[in-house]
Parts: structure tokens; sequence; C-alpha cells
């Protein structure tokens, strides 16, 4: 048996102080995510009316994922939030609807909707209904048909 095996991966994704309350909202309101669990940052200073979060574990669907807040103390965070080349994939059986929502909440569209093309996220979705948003902090994510990919006539 390998027990250096690994079981699991949980994306972190470090939004800039003090946002990181408001991207937790965003996550909720936006793709329906549930709070796992919480830690506030132990070192929150006077004037800080709300804590700044050290970790929010959000879990969509059977999918988990955690937010903090990037303080200028952190010396594991990349020192600059910028595009990294990640893409979070969300499957739903209706992509309107969900792309609507996230939209309403405060994310970008980026793009139409496309169904089996490969320009906008064809890899995340397999050739199925898809579209691409990107979110108030700057992550992208594609929004994809939980239905059978698309099949292209020849």
């Amino acid at each position: 048996m390998d027990h250096h095996k690994c079981v699991m991966s949980k994306p972190q994704l470090f939004v800039e102080a003090p946002k990181g309350n408001e991207a937790v909202k965003f996550y909720k309101d936006a793709f329906g995510a549930e709070e796992v669990t919480r830690v506030n940052h132990p070192k929150r200073k006077a004037e800080q009316e709300i804590p700044l979060i050290l970790s929010v574990e959000l879990k969509i669907g059977s999918s988990s994922f955690i937010v903090a807040d990037l303080t200028d103390e952190d010396s594991s965070a990349p020192v600059k939030i910028a595009s990294t080349g990640c893409v979070f994939c969300l499957e739903t059986e209706n992509v309107d609807a969900a792309v609507s929502k996230a939209v309403a909440a405060g994310a970008v569209a980026e793009g139409e909707i496309t169904e089996g093309g490969v320009a906008d996220g064809g890899a995340c979705c397999g050739g199925r209904v898809g579209g691409k948003l990107k979110d108030p902090f700057g992550n992208v994510w594609m929004i994809c048909s939980s239905s059978s990919p698309v099949k292209k006539s020849e």
C-alpha cells in the first residue's frame, strides 16, 4: 500500500486583503458554495471591523477550495496577485441560468456560451456547452453542461 499517495486536492484562492469576506459571499451567491470551515487571521488589527480570513473552505458540489486574504505578512503567498493560467471548471444542468446567476452576483461573462467549441475552454468542458466568466477577484471560471458532449458532424 502506498502511504505517500495524495488523497485530495484543494485549490487555494488568494484575494487581496480585506476582500476575502466579499469573495466568500460572491462564491456563495454566484455558485451556491457552502461554507465548510472558517479560520480568521489571528493578527487582526484593532481598527479592522471585519477580521481577515486565514482560510475559508468552500464546497461546490463534491469539490472544495479555500479562500484566504492575502496580507503583507504572507510569505507563502504569491507576491502579486495575477493570472496564473488556472481555470476553475463547474458543471451544471443549465449553463445559461448558472452564467446569468454569476453575472448578477458580479462576474463578467467573457464571450458567448458556446456549444462544443474549443476556443474558450473546450478542454475544460470536453466538447459540451460552456460559458466563460471572470469573477470580481480575477479568477476565471468555465461553466459547463453536465450532459454528454455535442457530436460534431463530419
